[in-house]
């Protein structure tokens, strides 16, 4: 049949030059797009090759072939798929936006096929992209077990194609870019071979580079891997297979702390393939790196840091997720937000949390490594990730009074052990813990056999408060709260005076009380229950952030203490004693230092201290 000129359908010249230059971010798709297209035609091919083995033509070796002719200036991509006739290339390949894939798949449904391949073009804009790097694209197809019926197809991308009887031996489709200048930079064998490993090393279906060697004959290498492993079934892939591949996709050298590999059938149909890095990642080493899982669609990757599939607090996780049921933009660059995509996100993030507390139950010792690395991300989703914050909870690892130094606890385990009359977690936060452990709030709780939590790290205090409460257990800081009913009545009596002495010589302070937390030391400051700790608030001002103006807090002396006991007695005999004056201001810097905080005026709290030790030397 004669060479005939056609135009393209629909709205034309304006459509493919807004898919030419606008739809993709990186021409470099291009070789993706062609590939997946002929992915896609092999697996037609093999599908009707079930019920129709003339289709073979004797040849089952499915291969994809890159050839790049720099003397020529072109690169083919050829497949020995299904082929087109003219009829299915005009309809394919002459409308823009009309997908043989999609087609195919339509015609399957309709007949409840079974087995049916998963395709991977949806969209039927892919093979346009070969404009971004070509002027002109040639298309040489023949239809399976129709060896008379070859068509050429031709176009510049400028609104019309030109089509054309030809002869061709092999079943299957050749598209010939002939590059623009810009272009040429494709038929560099090693870019050939690095968008293949990028995009599409897990396509199924073998990848071979066709190059000229020097005595003019044709060298040709596999350059895909194939070995998708996620694909598999998990009692078929040995340990071997999944260190190499999280050695391939990681280029961590460690063994990862666990390996999550499984899949999901139903409504949403994904497989997916973890991996929990025992270190924090190369890439989250120094600052703060946006990372996510990488996306395939049927073996053919989509993007990397695919963010959209997990919350940000699991952004160490490394691995892969394919699934046919995710919608991306007609690039299929992009995800759109969709109900799939938040069960797909929700089934990884329950996966990932029952991995990791599997690890801290059945070996406390690694997670407890993989904790001091990782876990100020595992803290960041208790208090941002609303929906699965009961669970992460238990991820948690805290200090306290009753671990060894270098050890910590779990919640859970807290709450095993709280005392039968306990009903509260308690805790109390500080810059270290060997500080803490020397805090005179600690002195009650100790003589009673509680244990209490020590919060050592800033974001400590963030997560206790995001969490309210554990297994109906409220969080209570030791440190805040209202008086102590249990002070003597008559001891409150006796001390009135002095209280009063003490606060009118401390105005920083709300009111001074007695109280029986103390066991041994002669003061503490506590803060009311909703004021912000004394440990927020040096952190504020460590960062440099404009903490709210501190609340007054109360201070509570000890009427046991030998220091409060003189001090009542100098009041009796002389309220006017300069010495009381000097003792209420050496207690209120003294409640500061054993908190952790430091003294108003070091100088001045220098002067009184030299003064007190002078005058007990003479």
């Amino acid at each position: 049949m004669a060479a005939e000129t056609l135009a393209f359908k629909t709205e034309l010249k304006q459509l493919l030059q807004l898919i030419i230059h606008s739809l993709y971010s990186h021409p470099d798709i291009f070789l993706r797009e062609l590939i997946s297209n002929a992915s896609d035609a092999i697996d037609t091919a093999r599908f009707q090759s079930l019920t129709n083995q003339d289709l073979l033509e004797g040849d089952a070796e499915w291969m994809i072939r890159i050839i790049p002719n720099a003397a020529d200036g072109t690169l083919t991509i050829a497949d020995n798929g299904i082929g087109m006739s003219r009829e299915t290339i005009v309809e394919n390949l002459g409308t823009i936006a009309r997908s043989g894939t999609k087609a195919f798949i339509e015609s399957l449904k309709a007949a409840n096929a079974q087995q049916r391949p998963e395709l991977i073009g949806q969209f039927g804009v892919g093979f346009y992209s070969a404009f971004m790097v070509a002027d002109r694209v040639t298309v040489i197809s023949r239809m399976a077990g129709k060896p008379e019926d070859a068509v050429q197809w031709e176009s510049e991308g400028q609104g019309e194609f030109r089509i054309e009887s030809t002869t061709k031996e092999k079943r299957g489709t050749e598209i010939i870019l002939h590059l623009k200048e810009e272009g040429k930079q494709f038929l560099d064998p090693y870019r050939l071979r690095t968008l293949v490993k990028k995009y599409s090393d897990f396509v199924e279906h073998s990848i071979v580079l066709v190059t000229e060697k020097e005595d003019k004959t044709a060298s040709e290498e596999t350059i895909n891997a194939r070995k998708a492993i996620w694909l598999r079934n998990k009692s078929e892939v040995k340990e071997e297979e999944y260190l190499e591949f999280y050695k391939h996709l990681t280029h961590d050298h460690d063994k990862p702390l666990k390996t999550i590999h499984f899949s999901a059938e139903g409504q949403v149909e994904f497989k997916a393939l973890l991996f929990v890095p025992s270190h924090r990642p190369f890439d989250l080493m120094w600052g703060d790196s946006n990372k996510g899982l990488h996306l395939y669609i049927q073996r053919v990757f989509i993007m990397d840091d695919c963010e959209a599939l997990l919350p940000r607090w699991l952004r160490f996780l490394r691995g892969v997720v394919d699934s046919p049921d995710l919608p991306l933009n007609v690039s299929r660059e992009l995800l759109q937000q969709s109900a799939p995509l938040e069960k797909i996100k929700s089934n990884l993030v329950m996966k990932a949390i029952a991995s990791l507390d599997e690890v801290r139950r059945q070996d406390p010792e690694k997670y407890l490594a993989f904790y001091k690395d990782l876990g100020v991300f595992v803290k960041e989703g208790a208090y941002q990730d609303y929906d699965h914050r009961e669970k992460v909870a238990d991820l948690l690892l805290f200090d306290s009074t009753k671990t060894d130094a270098g050890k910590l606890t779990s919640l859970s385990d807290y709450v095993e052990r709280m005392l039968s009359e306990q009903n509260e977690i308690l805790y109390l936060a500080g810059e270290s813990r060997d500080i803490l452990l020397q805090s005179p709030h600690l002195e009650a709780y100790r003589a009673k056999g509680q244990e209490v939590l020590l919060l050592t790290d800033p974001a400590d205090e963030i997560v206790i408060d995001a969490l309210r409460e554990y297994k109906g257990k409220s969080f209570r800081a030791i440190d805040k709260g209202a008086a102590d009913a249990a002070v003597d009545e008559d001891a409150k009596n006796k001390y009135k005076p002095l209280l009063e002495l003490v606060q009118s010589k401390l105005p920083q302070i709300k009111e001074a009380r007695l109280t029986n937390r103390l066991k041994e030391s002669a003061v503490c400051l506590m803060a009311e229950e909703s004021a912000y700790s004394a440990n927020v608030q040096r952190l504020m001002q460590r960062m440099g952030q404009a903490a709210p103006e501190p609340e007054k807090r109360v201070l509570e002396l000890n009427p046991e203490h030998p220091l409060v006991q003189a001090m009542e007695a100098l009041r009796s005999r002389d309220a006017n004693d300069a010495r009381l004056e000097t003792a209420c201001r050496l207690l209120y810097d003294e409640a500061l230092i054993a908190e952790g905080s430091k003294v108003q005026d070091p100088a001045e709290f220098a002067r009184r201290l030299n003064e007190v030790a002078v005058r007990s030397l003479q």
